[in-house]
């Protein structure tokens, strides 16, 4: 087996009494998509904002590539190969479309300021053209971000964290809000960014989702969580089949 991307070691962090992650443990492979869900208070989220860096976890360790990255930031997880979506959208509303995905690529070599008033292509162009052919949103390219769809947004918000050509991509419920028509295209879509890179690189995924069928659908392997802890981690048919997950979902 290939050496981890993603390695996260006894992962610990509270606020006050309340253990919101306690020593959460798994590797995240190269070329894998890895989901991550349980019930609401479960810890997803503070295990997620630990691994983009956005809070600082108390004990443990998480390993990019083999560095040890716990203590890094989110501009600085960008600059190692790391991408990400969040549940609200960051789309520049008042900007193009093709404009939102130049930015973001522009995001890892500097300050929100430079990248606010950098040229309009910065060299970029090529690749936002690629991109938005592929994500087929074309037909909006040259519109304003703000004026799309809720759905659109998220193509557009999903389309950006790609724009790096990262290792790894965290994605934050990418169905939260979407039409549910437009769920199984978001799913085909990522299955198809994860077997054909979009440079030279391939992507991993960690995805949070409550969309149960989404997530069994596009996941290689499933983490389940409940009160801060791994509960079971494995193959959607593995987690279909486990009665403590059952119980942890349905109370049975």
């Amino acid at each position: 087996m290939n050496a981890p991307l993603l390695k996260v070691t006894d992962l610990k962090k509270s606020y006050g009494a309340i253990q919101a992650v306690s020593g959460v443990s798994f590797e995240v492979q190269p070329g894998e998509i890895f989901g991550v869900i349980g019930p609401n208070g479960s810890g997803k989220t503070t295990l997620f904002n630990s691994m983009l860096g956005q809070i600082t976890p108390d004990s443990g360790k998480i390993e990019l590539n083999g560095h040890d990255v716990s203590k890094l930031g989110p501009l600085e997880l960008s600059r190692k190969g790391v991408g990400r979506t969040f549940q609200t959208l960051q789309v520049f509303g008042k900007m193009t479309v093709r404009d939102n995905l130049i930015v973001a690529a522009q995001e890892h070599r500097g300050s929100m300021f430079s990248r606010m008033f950098a040229p309009s292509d910065s060299g970029l162009g090529a690749k936002a053209d690629a991109l938005i052919e592929r994500f087929r949103i074309g037909h909006v390219a040259q519109l304003k971000a703000g004026t799309l769809s809720y759905g659109q947004q998220k193509l557009v918000d999903i389309a950006m964290a790609f724009m790096s050509e990262p290792d790894l991509v965290l994605l934050d419920e990418p169905c939260a809000g979407v039409n549910p028509s437009l769920v199984g295209g978001i799913a085909t879509l990522l299955k198809d960014l994860n077997r054909v890179p979009t440079g030279s690189k391939k992507s991993s995924f960690v995805v949070i989702e409550h969309n149960m069928d989404f997530v069994m659908d596009l996941c290689h392997r499933i983490m389940v969580m409940v009160e801060g802890k791994v509960l079971a981690i494995g193959t959607p048919a593995e987690i279909r089949g486990n009665k403590q997950v059952l119980d942890a979902y349905l109370g049975a």
